[in-house]
């Protein structure tokens, strides 16, 4: 199966943004119905049994599966379970999705399937929670589905898998080879920047602070995506041939973004002049380097120490495809899809109208 793997990564045409536009004008959040048929596209009902349903982009997924018109299980947490039947139409069933014997018997229950959708992730990166959640938990969960019958795997990956240096993209990496060798259609979707990744500096500017980068701000860029527009995405993988057996890059609308421009944009939105404070780079090195030299003697600090290097790892690379041949990060290469803009999602943060669920996300 790994020579049929496809990178030259087919997409719609991307969504300019003119330059020197940091605050496009504002459209309400997009909020369709999930049992209105005529809100989705005619597309073959399915049996989708979905995992990690209750982050924010699980969620997300599960409304745009039924909103699709597909018939959704989603296994979740006993804590989970009620804020997970608030989403119409998603049949909840309770469970540990990582543990297989779980998972094969309240999960998927014996029943027959026709897809799944897998939205999991470590919550922290750190190894031992990487490799517990993105890789055995999703291997535990693809050998669950094949005994269901599953013929379709959809699996949100990330894009930073391409120059893999820390734990967590080794087991996503490790788990998307095992997936391409299953003999199962795949769509593996890596996915840029989430908005909630990028939406912690927002109290900071609206108090009057300094808007926090790395270097000068524009080491790195990205093309930010919202939950809503990557769950359209990821059900559509489901019906549409084109995305079967690839990888596949994925970003939202318009043109590629520094920090800096993300700043200079959240400034204008909240009708203040542009203020940053630097952060060096090295900053991290020196933490990472202090806490691995501790973690040999404290393994706590091992974890703390991962982290840091994550945080850099986030600083220096950005979310865009990367060309190995030119060994650089391209922008015009990365696909776009979706409406929703970053600077609409923190125009209605400014205005108390969504919040953020940030986690494990946030950097500062």
């Amino acid at each position: 199966m790994l020579g049929h793997v496809v990178r030259d990564y087919p997409s719609p045409r991307p969504v300019r943004v003119p330059p020197g536009t940091h605050a496009p004008p504002l459209r309400a959040p997009r909020m369709p119905d999930p049992l209105d048929a005529a809100a989705a596209p005619a597309s073959p009902r399915l049996r989708v049994f979905l995992a990690g349903a209750t982050g924010t982009i699980g969620r997300a997924t599960a409304r745009a599966l039924v909103r699709h018109g597909h018939e959704v299980v989603a296994l979740v947490r006993p804590r989970s379970a009620e804020a997970a039947r608030a989403i119409a139409g998603l049949v909840v069933r309770t469970g540990d999705v990582t543990d297989p014997a779980s998972l094969a018997r309240d999960g998927f229950a014996g029943e027959r399937f026709d897809a799944v959708v897998s939205c999991l992730a470590s919550r922290t990166g750190a190894p031992a929670d990487a490799w517990a959640i993105d890789h055995r938990a999703q291997a535990a969960l693809l050998a669950a589905a094949r005994d269901a019958g599953v013929t379709h795997f959809v699996l949100l990956s990330a894009i930073c898998v391409q120059k893999p240096r820390l734990a967590f993209q080794h087991a996503k990496l490790a788990f998307e080879r095992e997936l391409m060798a299953s003999g199962l259609t795949w769509s593996i979707v890596r996915a840029t920047a989430f908005f909630k990744s990028l939406s912690g500096q927002v109290e900071r500017v609206r108090q009057g602070k300094p808007f926090l980068v790395f270097g000068d701000g524009r080491l790195t860029a990205c093309k930010p995506i919202s939950d809503d527009d990557l769950a359209d995405y990821l059900a559509g993988c489901l019906t549409d041939a084109s995305r079967a057996n690839r990888i596949l890059p994925i970003g939202g609308p318009g043109a590629a973004q520094t920090p800096r421009e993300q700043g200079e944009a959240l400034f204008a939105l909240a009708g203040r002049p542009p203020k940053f404070t630097q952060v060096p780079v090295a900053l991290l090195d020196v933490i990472a380097g202090v806490l691995g030299a501790l973690g040999t003697v404290i393994p706590p600090l091992r974890a703390k120490a991962e982290f840091a290097r994550i945080g850099r790892y986030y600083a220096t690379e950005s979310m865009l495809v990367w060309d190995e041949r030119a060994q650089r990060y391209d922008a015009d290469a990365t696909p776009s899809t979706g409406t929703e803009t970053l600077a609409e999602h923190h125009a209605r943060l400014l205005r108390g109208e969504a919040r953020d669920d940030r986690g494990a996300h946030a950097v500062f």
